[in-house]
């Protein structure tokens, strides 16, 4: 909040910048934010997504329900993976921002679009894992992962320009003038009463809207067909489907700035939608680009899948709904068949693909260290994470025993009954060796550990 003090005496040797410096406070903190924006707040709402998938792919395979890990269950396989997609196409946005400051740019549009949409997607990462941990979650205490970040969510939402007023007024109403070919030129020509510069500028926005109509309306009959490429292979659909939407966002962009003007800013359901619709574009791009610079690896096709699968229908939504609420309906219904000719066309993830990725963050090790690079691991003693991992690494470690325990039991040659009380009896049997049932009995014994609540003497 506001500092106060009574006679405060400031050198001017002390400001920023010196004697020259005074009085231009305000524009260095409006010139410094477009690149804080681009760095702090996606840095730490991508650690708190890392977070959620570490903690909750490793909880999921801990906490058993019914004689079986919770990760199983769909009803859980849901959110993990929604988790683990978000903790990807995170990563994609903040590293293709950090390459836009890296090379001198101030990106006043993209640091607006990291900001408020990864620390949205923040919060839905720790909501889902605090749905997942259940009562873990709730319950405070040193062994509780979330009751801080949980708390703190608030804070990346508001500061640095909140979401609300980004979302509505910032990333389209900054972006439709700033990143568009011919409208800045246009309005400076009118300003500067360039009749010649004005007609350049107008007569190329024409063109750029019949050449956009034409290139969408004809992606749009062939659901993206026609659109090329830069790689072959599993990933080629997904550039086709971008370029198409592309063209779509590029020609209602230029419907509702010319069917609304100046009065667009003032229409915060359509500039919300519009900003919704550029973000998803921007974070999908940045995933296809994340995942070629990785190498293209096989077992992040799944992550990447469910990202574009997502991000274009997100997108698809946010565009119909620009059409269906535009004021003029003659231009909104003519817009609509060229963008839409077959009315909307996206498909929501599939349950195979929601099973890919909750399947790969709970059993690829390789893929699940990838999703959560970027944070400390602590150690075993650690009450919170630390001692969860440890505890997640040991049952791995005696799956291969525990699935000898379950056959057994299901071909009836042990009685059902408690882990340990089973684990002894297939010793007598002979059915497990010594080893095998000191690796079952650590894991059990770190099982029940971690999935204990924190609680404290009167």
């Amino acid at each position: 909040g506001p500092v106060f003090g009574d006679d405060v005496f400031v050198p001017l040797d002390y400001i920023i910048g010196g004697r020259e410096g005074a009085g231009n406070g305000w524009r260095m903190l409006m010139e410094s934010l477009a690149a804080g924006r681009s760095i702090s707040l996606p840095s730490q709402s991508l650690g708190a997504a890392e977070l959620a998938c570490r903690s909750t792919s490793a909880y999921a395979t801990v906490r058993e329900q019914f004689g079986m890990p919770i990760g199983k269950f769909e009803g859980v396989r849901e959110p993990l993976a929604r988790i683990a997609g978000h903790a990807y196409f995170m990563n994609a946005g903040r590293r293709l921002a950090f390459g836009a400051v890296d090379v001198g740019e101030k990106p006043s549009v993209i640091s607006a679009v990291v900001k408020a949409y990864l620390t949205e997607g923040s919060r839905l990462c720790i909501n889902d894992a605090m749905d997942i941990h259940a009562g873990a979650a709730i319950c405070r205490g040193p062994g509780n992962i979330f009751t801080r970040p949980y708390d703190a969510m608030p804070i990346g939402i508001t500061v640095e320009g909140a979401n609300i007023l980004t979302r509505s007024l910032i990333v389209f109403g900054q972006g439709a003038i700033r990143c568009h070919p011919f409208v800045l030129d246009e309005m400076q020509a009118i300003t500067g009463g360039d009749l010649k510069a004005f007609d350049a500028a107008f007569f190329g926005h024409i063109g750029h809207i019949a050449n956009n109509a034409a290139r969408a309306f004809a992606l749009g009959m062939t659901g993206g067909g026609l659109a090329s490429s830069p790689l072959p292979g599993f990933e080629a659909r997904h550039y086709k489907d971008l370029s198409r939407f592309s063209a779509v966002f590029a020609l209602i962009s230029d419907v509702a700035l010319g069917t609304l003007g100046g009065a667009l800013k003032r229409k915060e359901y359509l500039s919300g939608r519009l900003s919704d619709a550029f973000a998803w574009i921007f974070l999908a791009s940045a995933t296809l680009k994340h995942f070629h610079d990785n190498g293209r690896p096989q077992n992040q096709r799944a992550l990447l899948d469910w990202t574009c699968t997502h991000a274009l229908l997100e997108t698809e939504r946010a565009l119909l709904g620009v059409l269906a609420n535009l004021p003029n309906r003659f231009a909104a219904g003519v817009a609509k068949l060229l963008t839409f000719p077959f009315g909307a066309t996206r498909a929501a993830l599939t349950d195979r693909q929601i099973d890919a990725v909750a399947e790969a963050v709970t059993t690829d090790m390789d893929v699940r260290d990838t999703l959560t690079a970027d944070i400390f691991i602590p150690g075993p003693a650690d009450p919170g994470l630390g001692a969860l991992e440890h505890a997640f690494r040991r049952i791995l470690d005696a799956a291969p025993a525990r699935a000898k325990l379950d056959k057994a039991r299901r071909d009836g040659r042990l009685a059902k009954d408690h882990v340990s009380a089973m684990t002894t009896a297939a010793l007598d049997a002979g059915i497990l060796s010594s080893t095998e049932g000191e690796l079952i009995a650590e894991a059990e014994r770190l099982r029940d550990a971690v999935i204990q609540v924190s609680n404290f003497d009167p």
